[in-house]
Order: C-alpha cells, then structure tokens, then sequence
C-alpha cells in the first residue's frame, strides 16, 4: 500500500492559518503536526492487527471516534476532524478539493505542563494527582457500563489479552527479557485469574467494568498550571484495549508512577482515589494489572526497537526502556531477581567475561570504575593512572564508590532488575556491605571471581592502554592488590574461574551456577 509522507508533504503552507513553529513527529500508527496554536493528527494507513487503519474510510471513522470519546474528558481540547486536499499541487489542511486523508484537529497544550516533563525534572506534586483523581472518580462512574462493556472484564477477555501479549513477546526473549522471567510472569498471570476467578466476577456484577480510557499514563496527561488537568488520546482503535476494569487503567497511572520510582505517589493516587470513589475493591486487583500494564509497556517498546527505520541510538534507547518494563512486570508477581558479582584482581577478566554473558541475559550493569568517576564528575574513559590507594582510589573514595554502588544495585534490584556487579570486592568488608543490604530484599547475591595467571594479567593490560577502557589498573597495581586481596570462603554461592580458560567454557560455567 502507498503510503504517503506526510513528514516530507506538509510544510507550514499547508495549513490555513499563520504558524512560526511547525513540527511533525511520529508514532508507529500516526503523524503528528505542531503548530503554534494547533496540532493536527493524521492516522497511518497500517494494520496492526488490532487496528485497522487501511482505508480512507475507516481513518475518517476512527478519526470521529478519537473526538467524540477524547471530549467524555477534555471537552474543549479536540476541536473535530478536518480534510486534507491536494490543492494545485500542495496538500492543504481544511480546505475545498479532492479529500485524500483526514486528520483530528486540537488544541496545542502547554509543554512544561506536560506530566511526563513534570516528571522527569522532578516538579510532580500531590496537587497535580488530586486534579488527576477529581477528574476520573466522576468519568468512571459515568462511563458506559452493562451487557455491551462487560464482556471485556470477563475471564475469556483477559486471558485472550493475556495469551496475546506473551505471544507477540516469545521472540523478543534473550534479547529483553530472560527466559526464567518470561515464564515466571506467564505462570503468575495465568494463576492469578483461575486463583482469583470469584474476584474478577464480582468486579462485573458491581459494575467496576466502564468504557473507560485504555491508555492512562503520563504520556496523555497535562497540566494547565494546577488549575486544569488535561486527560488526552484514549485509545479510540480497539474497544478490548479501551473497555475493561476501572482497576486496570488505574493501575496503568500506577505503574507508571513506579516507573519512576515514585511509590509514596502511588500509593497516594490509589488511596485518594479509594476514599472519592469507594471502590476498595481495587486494591486485591492492583499489582495483577500493574504486572499486565508494564507488560504491555515492554512490549511495545520491544516493538520500537524493531523499526529499522530509527537511528540505532533510539532502538538501543527503546530496547532499555522494554527491559525497565518487562522487570518492573516481573517485581508486581513477587519474583526474586538475581545479583551476580564479577569480582577479583584488575585484569583477571571480569569486565570482558560479564559484557560476554550480558550479551545473552539481559540484566542492569554495575561497574565500580565507571561509578567511581561519575561520582567524582569525571568522564568514565578519562585515565587517572595513581599509585596504589593514591589520589581518586584512596580508601575515602574507594569506599564511598563501594557504597554508591551498592545502594544502587539494592535499588534496581527493588524495581525487579537482575544486576551484573563488576568491582574487585578484594575486601571482606564490601562483601559483607552488600550482602546485608540484598538482606532486606530476601536476596542473596551470586560472586564470580575471576582469576588468571600473572602473565596473562600483564600482557591484558598491555594490550587494554591501546583500547577504549574505564580502567585504570597498571600490572604494579594488580601486584599490589594481590598483596592485600582477601580470599572470600568456598560455599554454594560462589564460582571460582580460570579466565585463561576457553571463553565457551567459562560461560557455559557462569550460565549453569547464576542460572539467570
């Protein structure tokens, strides 16, 4: 099917009205057109599957759709659909000629009201969820509800949707999640609902399934200065992912508030949200669909990082945001991540070995070199060649890193990611640090030490002053380490590896003792 350009079409004549700015973005079903006053969204010819975009008629239908259920919460901001000609060669927004697309018209919004930029730079408050909840508590308890709506919050749904996501998923294993999660998220899921049955049933029989929203996040939310909250772009495509438990779009701005890492928010907006509505039923449902929600948030990421039309930056970028989702998923269904600890002497191999294993499990890298300099406010590859314990590794600093990058690695592991550690740990002490804080979490960490024979160790650290490198160490620094290295005690969780071995084996020996 042709499709036309319309990021390469459309220029600032194509609109009725004078703009200074004029933008257009992308989304993978739809274009985007800024102006000063007005955005224009035309809708891809593309079908998904779960939408349909195909025919000018069906665009011209989901378009009317798109106004008229975004106004049911922000009345004044969609302004209707309008046509787009093609006027003496030049398309041309709202005017007389051949209709070839039609787009929804709308009220620009205020970006520093935007929740997601509130959110980045840290200015979210309470005030801003209050407006959120005054705003829903009276649109769900409007909302369509009955023998049409409720279909979509019986078993039969969310199982299809279920089973939808962890098939659309199953290639994306290895590369954005590991296999033991992907299957614990799919055992957890499918328990839930055949465990909770009587739950779900309840939620239909006391009219908690409503024609709601179906993509609550910060991404559709703006503010107009605490005065007015703006909740946009409903998903007009797909009535299955708009229609269901008002829990589960309530879980959605939850999850997404864990995202980033504000629970003393989430835990606001749901029990402000309970006292308005009464609804406390929502609570035994909540990580249920937050586990769902951040499912599916991994998912289309994943989706992201397969348009070969991005630059390898944003896929790179959409391939991290996924893996955030799909283990933000996985801490709602109480799984245990894993901690592994590549540690040992500079040059033993631990920093090759760990990037090699995390090319097959994805999981969140610590390396104390890099953290080391960041906290000192130095470029990670900036050489600082000192003297044993001298200068930015005295033991002041050297512990302060330790420090940093444990309370780091007990923090992503709280948001359900599996951490690789990469640091000498050469003493008792900072093992013993890391232990009792994965304590708290009920974890324990897995430590690989690494070793190598003394000329290898030289002869790598020859070969790494040629190559791109955060580290420091000189081979008088390995020998002065090994002088003072505290040889942790043999048990169950540790693996202890000759580096000069095969790179083929050594893996297949980390796979099988860290079984990620």
């Amino acid at each position: 099917m042709n499709q036309i350009a319309w990021d390469k079409e459309l220029t600032p004549k194509s609109l009725p009205f004078p703009t200074e700015e004029f933008q257009i973005l992308q989304t993978h079903i739809s274009y985007i057109v800024i102006t000063d006053r007005f955005v224009y969204k035309i809708k891809k010819p593309v079908n998904f599957g779960f939408l349909d975009f195909t025919t000018l008629d069906k665009r011209k239908f989901f378009c009317e759709r798109e106004v008229y259920l975004n106004q049911r919460l922000c009345k004044d901001l969609y302004l209707g659909v309008v046509a787009i000609v093609l006027k003496e060669g030049v398309y041309k927004f709202e005017e007389e000629g051949e209709i070839v697309e039609y787009a929804v018209k709308m009220k620009r919004l205020p970006e520093e009201g935007m929740m997601q930029r509130l959110l980045k730079e840290g200015k979210l408050t309470f005030k801003h969820l209050d407006l959120i909840i005054q705003k829903l508590v009276p649109f769900y308890r409007e909302a369509e509800t009955g023998e049409k709506v409720n279909p979509y919050g019986s078993l039969e749904t969310i199982s299809f949707n279920l089973e939808e996501n962890f098939l659309q998923t199953k290639p994306y294993v290895g590369i954005a999640l590991t296999e033991r999660k992907y299957k614990h998220i799919v055992d957890y899921s499918y328990s839930f609902i055949q465990t909770h049955r009587s739950l779900f049933e309840e939620r239909i029989k006391k009219g908690y399934i409503r024609d709601g929203h179906g993509d609550l996040y910060s991404a559709n939310i703006c503010f107009d200065n605490l005065k007015e909250v703006y909740i946009f772009d409903c998903i007009e495509f797909n009535e299955r992912f708009r229609c269901g438990d008002v829990a589960s779009d309530l879980a959605f701005l939850a999850m997404d508030l864990d995202f980033y890492r504000l629970k003393d928010f989430t835990l606001y907006f749901i029990e402000e949200y309970i006292k308005k509505s009464g609804d406390t039923g929502l609570r035994d449902l909540l990580d249920f669909y937050k586990c769902y929600r951040a499912y599916v948030r991994g998912k289309i990421g994943c989706f992201t990082y397969s348009d070969e039309r991005l630059t390898l930056e944003e896929r790179e970028r959409a391939l991290e945001t996924a893996r955030r989702y799909f283990d933000l998923s996985f801490s709602y269904t109480k799984g245990k991540p894993k901690i592994a600890v590549f540690f040992g002497l500079s040059g033993t191999g631990k920093t090759f070995l760990s990037q090699k294993f995390l090319e097959k499990y994805p999981a969140f890298y610590l390396s104390s070199d890099i953290e080391r300099k960041r906290l000192l406010n130095l470029s990670p590859y900036e050489h600082h060649f000192e003297e044993f314990e001298k200068g930015i590794y005295s033991k002041e600093i050297t512990e302060k890193t330790y420090a940093h990058l444990i309370e780091r690695a007990v923090a992503e592991a709280s948001y359900g990611r599996d951490v690789v550690l990469d640091a000498t740990f050469r003493e008792e002490k900072y093992r013993r640090w890391l232990k009792e804080a994965l304590e708290k979490l009920g974890l324990q960490p897995l430590w690989v030490l690494c070793t190598a024979p003394d000329e290898m160790v030289k002869e790598r650290m020859e070969k790494r002053l040629a190559e791109k490198s955060a580290s420091d160490a000189l081979y008088e620094i390995y020998l002065k380490q090994k002088e003072s290295f505290e040889f942790p005690e043999e048990g169950k969780n540790l693996l202890i590896l000759d580096t000069s071995e095969e790179l083929s084996q050594l893996l297949s020996k980390v796979e099988n003792f860290l079984k990620f």
